[in-house]
């Protein structure tokens, strides 16, 4: 069982369409990839309406670095992460640019709902935003 994880807090599933590989066909609607996957070699298609990429460890950024690569390739749709992630990363991965986070249920046991909401004003404590609106010296 999982739990997904908005700006709002614990949320329903809302995707029922499942997941295909990386490589899959063209009509392909969410594809899942790992966290070694290179964000340069992913066919962004217009149909192509959400990509979730694997965290296997919360020790392992590369996700982060994915997510962030694929936005700066002008990827729009939804992005989702997934696997061990702690609420403390929410905003990181928000920052990246995922739109959402889905953790096993182990992990929303052991980090309930207010934890993640504490994170969910990722946008306030924005240092990179600070600092380029930081005036000079």
């Amino acid at each position: 069982m999982t739990q997904l994880i908005n700006d709002t807090g614990f949320v329903p599933e809302d995707w029922a369409h499942g997941f295909c590989a990386q490589g899959a066909a063209n009509d392909c609607l969410a594809l899942d990839l790992p966290s070694d996957a290179d964000p340069a070699q992913i066919d962004l298609t217009d149909s192509l309406l959400m990509i979730r990429i694997d965290f296997p460890s919360s020790a392992d950024g590369r996700g982060f670095t994915i997510a962030r690569a694929l936005r700066l390739r002008g990827y729009q749709g939804r992005l989702r992460a997934r696997g061990h992630l702690l609420a403390d990363q929410y905003a990181m991965a928000r920052r990246a640019g995922f739109d959402d986070v889905e953790v096993n249920s182990e992990i929303a046991a052991r980090q309930p709902q207010d934890q993640w909401l504490f994170r969910a004003n990722w946008q306030d404590h924005d240092y990179q935003s600070r600092l380029k609106g930081a005036p000079a010296t």
